[in-house]
């Protein structure tokens, strides 16, 4: 499957989920300047109506990076990904922290 194909099913799980997703020129650096450049990554946002979960994806990542930044997102906050697309949950487990990897094997 392409990349950019996997990525609007991510983007798409995570509308579904409730997070939101954006896409912003990331720099990591003191002062202003431009140091190392990151690929983005979950925040929990406090909001008006409560607390809402948001990946930040850096615009300038390649498909791939992207595709790995969400996944790795996403599979920290669904917590049943049996009723996802089968290439979905395959990339959430490609991309999540070992502790969680059993979990999110055991529902495919």
């Amino acid at each position: 499957m392409k990349q950019e194909v996997l990525l609007e099913l991510l983007e798409a799980a995570a509308a579904e989920a409730g997070v939101k997703v954006s896409y912003e020129a990331l720099s990591f650096g003191s002062g202003g300047s431009t140091g190392v450049v990151g690929h983005g990554g979950l925040c929990k946002l406090k909001t008006a109506s409560g607390w809402q979960y948001r990946v930040i994806i850096d615009k300038r990542a390649t498909p791939q990076e992207r595709v790995a930044t969400l996944a790795s997102s996403l599979s920290r906050v669904i917590t049943d990904p049996s009723g996802l697309e089968p290439k979905v949950r395959e990339a959430l487990y490609q991309h999540s922290d070992r502790d969680r990897s059993d979990r999110i094997r055991k529902a495919s």
